[in-house]
């Protein structure tokens, strides 16, 4: 297909976006890169880990996306006491006929809400897993497929406060991106004050259908990426695995282990979609460079050493970018 062609899909497709993002900006003041991640994660099929402390909207952005499509939505607080049966569901014994009936948990949804997620045992935080890898649940000896679009977003406090456990390394992995966000700007919060100082919330609306958000998916997959940006995503991942290899000695010792090949299918694919969002049918290196960090600074474990430099993956990420040589 021609890029032309790939434009006017993207540009008769896209429509909805403007839409639901002026729905969402209706309550949520400034938080335009969470906003952005939050497109780019419903249109490229991921789950999203927002980070931030307590009080930056972090569950009110995610419950007002869901509140502006028709889908159905799950919010599931994470704590110390939660058990898996709580989040999948469970069989339960009907002692009239001698038979086990499944009951569903709250994870049968399409948008779920994973509020605070690292307050509860890793036993419960992968309970998640199979849902967000495999799009099923196993309950009993039955499988279950989940409803489509769906779609994971987890909120965690920043590790070091009271009360959090660190996400095991395999379902952080799951996280197509992981998003920081931080304190709004002065005038931003002025803003905020103005919107929601009031006993009423602002209402929004739902704009947008499951049935858009898959055939968008679709013009996703179709945006043209050329042969020389898969080499820079690739080499953008091994680079976080053999620094050495691509002259950036300095990092050498500081990464315990690199990026995964999950990295570069998430790279690709989130990049197509933030081009998406750009009007554009086809990826510059740019959009890889605008939601590379998100995809990969959970992905990079770090050594001892580079903890103890007060290194942080973030620093390591941008380091790969303006080291490894862009098309």
């Amino acid at each position: 297909m021609e890029i032309k062609e790939i434009n006017e899909k993207v540009q008769k497709e896209s429509v909805f976006v403007n839409a639901l993002c002026s729905e969402i900006e209706k309550v949520i003041v400034g938080q335009r890169v969470l906003i952005d991640r939050l497109m780019v994660g419903l249109l490229a099929n991921g789950h999203i880990l927002i980070e931030g402390v307590p009080g930056l909207a972090k569950t009110l952005a995610v419950s007002t996306l869901s509140d502006c499509i028709q889908t159905k939505f799950q919010r599931i607080q994470f704590t110390p006491d939660l058990l898996p049966a709580d989040l999948i569901g469970t069989l339960v014994y009907n002692p009239k006929d001698g038979e086990f009936t499944v009951k569903k948990g709250p994870v049968f949804t399409n948008l779920i809400l994973a509020d605070e997620i690292n307050r509860a045992p890793a036993k419960v935080q992968s309970a998640l897993l199979e849902a967000m890898q495999e799009q099923q649940v196993t309950i009993g000896k039955q499988t279950y497929p989940m409803e489509q679009p769906f779609m994971v977003l987890a909120t965690q406090n920043p590790i070091e406060q009271e009360g959090t456990y660190p996400l095991p390394e395999a379902q952080i992995d799951r996280f197509m991106l992981k998003v920081k966000i931080s304190y709004p700007s002065h005038q931003d919060e002025l803003e905020i004050i103005e919107r929601m100082a009031k006993t009423h919330k602002p209402k929004t609306n739902k704009v947008v259908s499951p049935k858009e958000i898959i055939q968008a998916r679709k013009v996703v997959d179709e945006i043209y990426v050329d042969k020389k940006i898969k080499k820079y995503i690739v080499d953008l991942v091994f680079a976080s695995r053999e620094p050495e290899k691509y002259n950036i000695k300095d990092m050498k010792g500081l990464i315990s282990y690199g990026a995964s090949p999950r990295a570069s299918i998430y790279l690709t694919i989130t990049s197509k979609a933030y081009a998406f969002l750009q009007g554009r049918g086809y990826v510059t290196p740019d959009d890889i460079k605008a939601i590379g960090l998100d995809v990969l600074r959970h992905r990079i474990i770090l050594s001892y050493e580079a903890e103890a430099e007060g290194m942080t993956s973030d620093i390591i990420v941008k380091r790969l970018f303006e080291e490894v040589e862009v098309p």
